[in-house]
């Protein structure tokens, strides 16, 4: 992982150790493998099971792919990568050790400090496994599961949104080292983050970095406290029909948004507080469904309860002790969970 680099000069780092920090972009070739022996001696290579849903790419260390000789991918990967949000954005103050002028490669670089607006084009790369677990620029513990960025110049730490050109994908970053050291290239985004924007296989892209500024965050976070209209789902079964006049038509089978500004007030059953309106079923066993297949999220959507209301069996979860926590949970759940709260007050 990239070093502070006020301290390179004492640390004598090597240029091929500097090289390390900028990454290539090639076409992916084989997956990984691992070596199973055979009875007879030899040895059959079997390619490492993985996510389905990430592109195969070369091993770490196997010298091919969008990366720098022994960087690459990790061996196993978490699941639902695509699901991770972006940087949780917040003011804070800037590291001075990790803002000071440093040279690389006899090219002295000065970090911004003051608030004027940064937007820059060129190629943004990604860097892995080999610095994963490594001390970054700004002390912290580098993950390449998570949103952060390494940028020359960008102030540690900060945020940036990164836009591919290629594939329009945006993303949010924490900038927390420095890197990458190459005339062409503008930023090293992280496993995940290059996943997001779409250049993971690859290895690089065209984007566009802008910094956000403190008032941009002040801006973001005040939309996020602030209660927005949340669309409720309605969700029935096609095993009874509906009448409709005189002409029986079969219930819906997928989950339909309903625009709703305010829900209906929560039953009785409920206690006092906020709640996110899951669903609202015709029978209750597809309730219990419902409530089923929400079971791996309960620990953002807290209690699944599922309450009755005149011919509905509405869903659940709750309570949270302010609208703003409620619209948050909502806002934190992956959109493979196949529903889209609403925030009702009991």
């Amino acid at each position: 992982m990239r070093a502070p680099f006020d301290t390179f000069a004492m640390r004598g780092l090597s240029l091929a150790v500097l090289l390390t920090l900028a990454a290539c972009g090639t076409t992916p070739q084989k997956p990984a493998s691992n070596n199973v022996p055979l009875p007879s001696g030899g040895k059959v290579k079997v390619p490492v099971r993985q996510d389905p849903t990430l592109p195969v790419l070369p091993a770490a260390g196997s010298g091919r792919g969008g990366y720098y000789k022994d960087d690459g991918p990790g061996d196993n990967p978490p699941a639902n990568l695509r699901d991770v949000p972006d940087a949780e954005v917040r003011n804070e103050p800037y590291s001075t050790r990790s803002n000071r002028p440093y040279v690389v490669f006899g090219k002295t670089y000065t970090p911004i400090t003051d608030n004027e607006p940064f937007k820059q084009k060129g190629t943004g790369t990604w860097y892995g496994k080999k610095f994963h677990g490594q001390r970054t620029s700004s002390g912290e513990i580098y993950d390449m599961y998570k949103m952060t960025a390494a940028h020359p110049t960008l102030p540690i730490p900060s945020y940036a949104r990164v836009t591919s050109i290629d594939s329009g994908q945006q993303v949010i970053v924490r900038i927390n080292d420095r890197g990458p050291f190459h005339a062409t290239r503008v930023i090293d985004v992280s496993y995940t983050a290059a996943l997001k924007l779409g250049f993971l296989g690859k290895g690089s892209h065209q984007v566009v970095v802008e910094r956000l500024l403190p008032a941009d965050i002040d801006a973001i976070l005040a939309a996020r406290a602030a209660p927005k209209p949340v669309p409720s789902v309605v969700a029935i079964s096609i095993d009874t029909p509906v009448e409709t006049g005189a002409v029986a038509q079969p219930e819906i089978t997928a989950l339909s948004a309903v625009d709703a500004t305010v829900a209906a007030p929560a039953p009785a059953a409920l206690a006092t507080g906020f709640y996110l309106q899951l669903g609202a079923y015709s029978r209750a066993d597809n309730a219990e469904a419902g409530r089923a297949q929400l079971a791996p999220y309960a620990q953002t959507l807290g209690n699944l309860d599922v309450v009755p209301a005149g011919p509905l069996f509405r869903l659940y979860g709750g309570p949270f002790t302010s609208r703003t926590d409620a619209a948050r949970a909502a806002a934190s759940l992956p959109a493979s969970a196949g529903v889209k709260p609403i925030v009702i007050e009991r």
